[in-house]
């Protein structure tokens, strides 16, 4: 069950509530489920119950109760719970995490909304022409060369451009207003300039990669090592790629399943104390990054932010090697592949595709080597 999925469960037991006349309140357009603030709490939490609270003329543990019931027994949720003043805190079944690769596997590139859009003149542009910018130029100025507009008009248009894409894979639900474009701050640097100096892909993820109200900071010239938070999702990815290829060398594929236990001796350091404990959480953390990409692009999209994509990459980037570090996808040595090694494999798969989604919505590339 995707967070998308328990957020229709959920608003699907206040409908039901509403109609049995056990809450008396206006039905909302969505409720929004997030992972947990601490470890511990279950593998997702929403606060509807404070939300409708007020409205209910109730106590927002008595609402939370109210679906807590509902809620209970249904399928793919294993457990829900109240915590402080209304939480409700939801534990997934034994086969979430299994049914979840399995989906983003079958849905490849439509995972996280539809498509996305085809490139549009200004990707095209950037991609084979970096001094042609059609949005740099004010329509209504005598033509002019595209590296003496206003910076904050080249910002604009990378960032018009992304803003493109993930309203087409968003789809009308997640689709902010057409004209409601961030303010950008300016930044002293022409566009062609830039990508001369970075390089499209660099030059797109320091644009992007600042919120509206942030100014861009710009490096003295790229670096092709995991310091750079660009290359390293673009080298998670490209080491995703890699096992698939060796793995068929070895001559086993995927099948998503049970990644097994640790490798001894190589547990993540997250801060636990508790070395199993510490790979559990580097294995959850991938997998909560994995199921919260659609979400995450349609807040992109609502809230005008692709600033939202590209962090979430690079947290989904530094969690598939957390998690690879300690489930190593390939046997060892001697070792024959096992249904351990196609079920990580599988998950393997599905970080890169989430990042080769990404990646295509920021008009960013993703190689297959690095």
């Amino acid at each position: 069950m995707t967070p998308a999925e328990l957020s229709r469960t959920v608003l699907r037991s206040v409908r039901g509530a509403v109609e049995e006349q056990e809450l008396s309140v206006a039905v909302p357009a969505r409720i929004v489920v997030q992972p947990p603030p601490r470890p511990g709490c279950g593998d997702y939490a929403s606060n509807v119950a404070l939300q409708l609270a007020q409205q209910a003329g109730r106590p927002a543990r008595e609402v939370a109760e109210i679906l807590r019931k509902r809620l209970s027994g249904s399928a793919g949720i294993a457990r829900v719970e109240i915590a402080g003043p209304g939480f409700l805190n939801f534990t997934l079944g034994d086969g979430a995490q299994v049914a979840l690769v399995r989906e983003v596997l079958a849905r490849g590139d439509g995972y996280g909304g539809g498509p996305a859009a085809g490139q549009s003149p200004v990707a095209a542009d950037l991609a084979t022409d970096p001094a042609a910018d059609p949005v740099a130029a004010p329509a209504t100025a005598p033509a002019a060369h595209p590296t003496t507009a206003p910076a904050s008009n080249a910002r604009a248009a990378v960032v018009a451009e992304a803003l493109a894409r993930i309203d087409a894979a968003a789809g009308p639900g997640g689709r902010g207003v057409a004209d409601e474009q961030p303010v950008l701050v300016p930044a002293p640097y022409d566009l062609a300039a830039l990508i001369a100096r970075l390089g499209v892909d660099e030059a797109r993820w320091v644009l992007l990669r600042p919120a509206a109200q942030d100014p861009v900071r710009v490096p003295e010239r790229p670096v092709q090592r995991e310091s750079n938070p660009r290359f390293r999702v673009q080298y998670a990815y490209a080491r995703a790629r890699a096992l698939g290829r060796h793995a068929r060398e070895l001559g086993f594929g995927s099948e998503p399943g049970d990644v097994g236990a640790p490798v001894r001796g190589r547990v993540a350091d997250d801060g636990s104390s508790d070395g199993a404990g510490s790979a559990a959480q580097a294995l959850k953390s991938f997998h909560t990054l994995l199921a919260t990409y659609p979400s995450v692009v349609e807040s992109a999209a609502r809230l005008r932010a692709p600033d939202r994509v590209v962090r979430h990459l690079e947290a989904t980037a530094d969690a598939f090697f957390r998690w690879h570090d300690v489930y190593p996808p390939l046997p060892v040595g001697e070792q024959k592949p096992l249904a351990v090694h196609r079920a990580r494999l599988a998950l393997a798969e599905a970080g890169r595709t989430v990042l080769a989604n990404g990646l295509r919505l920021l008009g960013i590339s993703a190689p297959e080597h690095l």
